[in-house]
Formats: C-alpha cells, sequence, structure tokens
C-alpha cells in the first residue's frame, strides 16, 4: 500500500496477504485524487472512510491534512493493520471504529462530514443501498463530496445529489456532491 501524496506520500506498508480486502489501486486512487484536488480542498475537513479495508483512503485523506478522518472497518484483523499504520504515522487524528458499517450509518449524525468514500466488498449484497443510506441520512455536509467505488455493473446516476461517474481500468467511482447552500434556505 502507497501513500500518493501529502504529508506521508510516497510510504509504503506492506500489507498481509491473507487479507481478504480488495485495496483501491493505486493506479485508480493516483487518478481519483487528482479529479477531488480540483473539487474540494481536503485541509481541515472531516472525512468519512467506510468498508475501509486496508485503511489506504484514510491514510491518503490523513497525508492531505484533513483535520479528522474516521474509518470504518468491521473486519479485525484488517482494523488492526489500521491501527498500527496509525500509530506509526503518530495520526492521533484517525478515529478507526472497529464495527459495521452499515450500523455505523444509522447512529452517524447528520451533516458530520465534508468528504465520505465507500468501498464496500463488491459481493455485498445491499451494496446498491449504500449511496441512498448515506444521502437520506443527510450526512454529507454542504460543499461536501460522497465516492462510492463500485462494480461496472451497478449505476448510480439516477440518485439525487449525483455529479458524475469515473472509470479506471476495472475501478468505478460515482461522485456526489452536495452544493453549499448560497440562498439560506433549507437543502
Amino acid at each position: 500500500m502507497r501513500i500518493i501524496s501529502g504529508k506521508y506520500g510516497r510510504r509504503r506498508f506492506s500489507v498481509p496477504h491473507s487479507f481478504s480486502a480488495r485495496p483501491t489501486t493505486d493506479f485508480a486512487k493516483e487518478n481519483l485524487f487528482n479529479v477531488l484536488s480540483n473539487l474540494i480542498d481536503f485541509e481541515d475537513l472531516e472525512a468519512l472512510d467506510l468498508f475501509a479495508g486496508t485503511g489506504s483512503i484514510s491514510f491518503e485523506l490523513l497525508s492531505r491534512e484533513c483535520r479528522r478522518v474516521t474509518s470504518v472497518e468491521k473486519n479485525n484483523a484488517h482494523a488492526s493493520f489500521i491501527a498500527k499504520v496509525g500509530k506509526e504515522l503518530k495520526a492521533d487524528n484517525l478515529l478507526l471504529i472497529r464495527g459495521d458499517a452499515f450500523r455505523f450509518l444509522q447512529s452517524a449524525r447528520p451533516d458530520s462530514y465534508d468528504f465520505i468514500f465507500a468501498d464496500p466488498p463488491f459481493a455485498l449484497k445491499d451494496l446498491q443501498e449504500i449511496p441512498r443510506l448515506i444521502l437520506d441520512r443527510g450526512l454529507l455536509r454542504e460543499g461536501g463530496i460522497f465516492v462510492m467505488e463500485h462494480p461496472a455493473t451497478y449505476d448510480f446516476s439516477s440518485l439525487p445529489l449525483f455529479d458524475l461517474r469515473r472509470v479506471y481500468g476495472s475501478v468505478n467511482f460515482s461522485l456526489f456532491s452536495r452544493p453549499d447552500n448560497l440562498s439560506g434556505e433549507e437543502a
């Protein structure tokens, strides 16, 4: 696992071969963050990484100076790896939640995050429900971005706040953005 840019840029961590996580490829991650860097300034943001796996996205966000990153991972071995890397980086602004992402979503407060990334296992039965859960619960703050990594067989373009889809090889990202409420009215 490689951190691409920021204060931890170019750092590498060996992920155990026994892991069942399918980490976002460096190629896809680098291209996604190139797009995101034109849409959002990560510095001082509150971010959420659901189905964190190896923590690759969490550490990329921390490296780019997010104020706080909440990383949710159910698999105990994966969560332990995230904790170990976080300790090595002295990342005291990493909040690791060892638990189920769906349960976490049900308990999270609205307007909690400026950036949300979800990379569920592609074989997950309820994968298609994740964007609706996040959007219906209003977890994204004004001006925030939500990125969903998913297989090519899913199309989320009919959902509210859908902005664009990016494809890098076999990796698909759907981006949702909540505009700033310039009129002062409720969204």
